[in-house]
């Protein structure tokens, strides 16, 4: 695994998103499934700065993600992005930082050589937990699936496997 594969993967999966939240009319980018969810506007500003928090922190030497509470970080790696709110500004801003991401893990290709502590205090290494970065994503892209699917609409990827098998809408 190479920075170069991860990359490209986090890539895929970010395009993958992007065509998702795309096919949301903006006037739903505020609809939660329920009270003690994020609506789809956050669950995309949480995208965000996690990727900006995650990739900030594994490209430092002295890696800690308990350095701080999510808030405190996302205060350090992603100042201002709760402040985009509109449907167009944020799919910007989703493919922008994935841009910046890619050049950070790139300038820090030995950096991620060495190891660093998850979460829950194991030790692994950081190119290889750059992986979780992108699962992370792929769990709330499928969160963003179920959203789609509450307001009646077909997800993106299902479109597309459907048009690759020739199947009609259902």
């Amino acid at each position: 695994m190479s920075a170069e594969n991860i990359i490209e993967s986090w890539k895929e999966v970010r395009n993958g998103l992007i065509d998702e939240a795309n096919q949301i009319p903006a006037d739903q980018f505020g609809f939660r499934p329920a009270l003690d969810t994020r609506s789809v506007r956050q669950l995309l500003q949480h995208l965000i700065e996690s990727q900006k928090f995650l990739v900030g922190e594994a490209s430092r030497p002295d890696t800690n993600l308990m350095r701080g509470s999510f808030a405190e970080n996302v205060k350090t790696y992603a100042p201002g992005v709760r402040d985009v709110n509109d449907k167009d500004a944020l799919l910007d801003l989703m493919r922008t930082t994935m841009d910046e991401s890619a050049e950070k893990l790139r300038g820090a290709t030995d950096e991620l050589k060495n190891t660093m502590k998850r979460f829950d205090g194991k030790e692994m290494n950081k190119l290889a937990f750059m992986s979780f970065a992108i699962a992370h994503e792929m769990y709330h892209r499928g969160q963003l699936t179920v959203y789609e699917r509450l307001l009646h609409i077909e997800p993106a990827l299902t479109i597309r496997f459907r048009k690759a098998f020739g199947e009609s809408p259902p």
